[in-house]
């Protein structure tokens, strides 16, 4: 049965899957060319470099720091007026693609460009979500488990999602 109109859960297809699949388990990929060594993220099928078709999937080490930031104070799409304020950012990866996101576990007033942080995910689901698949057109399919990476301030010495 699908619910209520949500505006934070992925178009997942055949070729994304393996991301999200991933951050369910709480790993973060990325791509990497073959032909130039170059990561990138978001997931693409080519290397928006070189153009080459050889990319393949990557597992980040989670770790980037904070390139900027805006808090949100309003936002009327479900479920985001739920958790207003919250704080939307780019952040620079290790591995040195920039990615869109969202700082959690922090106090927006301590966030500084630079700032080291580490990927966390959150669950989109809370258990099961009936939803539609571009490869599967019109049908629902059930995903167990749909979780989006964040990212929160780095503490020392703690292992990395």
């Amino acid at each position: 049965m699908v619910g209520a109109a949500r505006f934070d859960l992925p178009e997942i297809d055949a070729f994304t899957r393996a991301y999200w699949d991933a951050a369910a388990e709480g790993t973060l990929l990325i791509r990497r060319c073959a032909a130039c060594g170059v990561a990138h993220h978001y997931p693409r099928e080519f290397c928006p470099r070189c153009w080459s078709g050889e990319v393949s999937w990557e597992r980040a080490s989670g770790r980037a720091t904070l390139y900027t930031w805006s808090v949100v104070h309003r936002n009327d799409l479900p479920p985001f007026g739920e958790r207003l304020p919250y704080v939307a950012a780019v952040v620079d990866l290790a591995e040195g693609p920039r990615m869109m996101t969202e700082i959690v576990d922090c106090d927006p007033d301590r966030l500084a460009v630079g700032q080291d942080l580490d990927v966390a995910f959150r669950d989109v689901t809370g258990g099961s979500e009936s939803r539609r698949s571009e490869s599967q057109g019109d049908a629902d399919q059930e995903i167990e488990r749909i979780a989006v990476p964040v990212f929160r301030p780095a503490r020392s010495g703690a292992p990395v999602g």
